[in-house]
């Protein structure tokens, strides 16, 4: 090939949005399409054993995409906070992994899905406190007696900052939300004592389950959640503020653990037909990480059995195949 012909070929390659249907009029499409094909549905019911959330708006229906450029796309409803719940299970096992290394948190914790449901009692049984998981309730209260803190009010202070650096923004705890949480926590706390007699619990169980409590009370938005995203999206760095939260090596190791335990008993079924990452709570939030390209947040309360949320998946889904980033639908050469 010619020094002419190269210089012409490198002038035609298509830009890497171009290639990937990442365009600016790609994206809006899909996210307007898939927004005005769920606005309507009403599948699902509030999650109400926890009182306080049977009584939030189960209209509320947000959408924001995140580029790992910083890009921000959005839909719907992006004022209306809900409490975090479990989708800060991953955001405190990345801090772990970032103070403790990916290692100490399959030796202390462990990473393979119980296959049980999320507050299992019997997982901690049947494997003597072993293999609980970080994404599921004694996992991730155990990921919160391993958070770097000399008390409870030092770890809870990590784990906020922790939360507001992934979200570029000062969150705050949901009041009523926690107090109703922290009111009728017998089973989280019976958890923790387990965990404890197994030699799994690194920290007070008491305290350790009210900063559990208070860490799944944290409020947010579509637009907070898209940027947590998208900063696991970008390795680590928060496309934003342009601020490092975790390593790029720690952000591997945390997409992994929410590739196979991120949506309950649904963890599986979620990979076989989105192919992404994501993270549930019975909050009404999901969150989806595409690496390199983009996270996407999608807040809307009414859950399936499983307690993820019906339109917030439908909606990734829909956006997921219309943008066509499936990582495991590859087009053969």
């Amino acid at each position: 090939m010619t020094a002419g012909a190269q210089k012409k070929k490198k002038g035609t390659t298509p830009s890497a949005a171009a290639t990937t249907g990442l365009s600016k009029e790609n994206i809006e499409a899909a996210i307007n399409d898939a927004y005005n094909a769920n606005k309507d549905s009403k599948e699902g019911k509030n999650a109400d054993y926890i009182k306080e959330l049977a009584n939030v708006d189960p209209n509320i229906y947000g959408i924001a995409l995140v580029t790992a450029d910083g890009t921000v796309y959005t839909k719907g409803d992006l004022d209306s906070r809900v409490s975090i719940q479990s989708i800060s299970k991953v955001f405190t096992l990345a801090r772990v992994i970032e103070e403790h290394g990916a290692k100490y948190v399959m030796d202390k914790i462990g990473v393979d899905a119980t296959g049980l449901r999320f507050n299992s009692i019997v997982a901690i049984e049947l494997q003597k406190g072993k293999e609980i998981n970080p994404l599921v309730n004694p996992g991730a209260i155990a990921a919160v007696s391993l958070v770097n803190g000399a008390d409870s009010a030092a770890k809870w202070k990590n784990i906020l900052q922790t939360h507001d650096e992934f979200a570029g923004a000062d969150l705050q705890l949901n009041g009523p939300v926690y107090i109703s949480e922290a009111g009728d926590n017998l089973r989280n706390q019976a958890i923790a004592h387990l965990l404890l007699a197994y030699g799994r619990m690194y920290f007070d169980p008491v305290q350790s389950t009210d900063v559990y409590t208070k860490q799944c009370a944290i409020n947010v938005n579509a637009r907070d959640l898209g940027i947590m995203a998208a900063t696991l999206a970008n390795g680590g760095v928060n496309p934003i503020t342009k601020k490092k939260v975790v390593s790029p090596e720690t952000t591997a190791f945390t997409l992994s653990v929410m590739a196979t335990a991120g949506l309950y008993d649904d963890s599986g079924q979620w990979l076989y037909a989105v192919g992404l990452p994501a993270k549930s709570g019975v909050g009404g939030g999901i969150i989806a990480v595409c690496p390199g390209k983009f996270g996407i947040a999608v807040i809307s309360p009414p859950l399936n059995a499983a307690g993820n949320s019906v339109k917030a998946q439908k909606t990734i889904y829909d956006i997921v195949k219309k943008l066509n980033v499936n990582p495991y639908l590859v087009q053969p050469k």
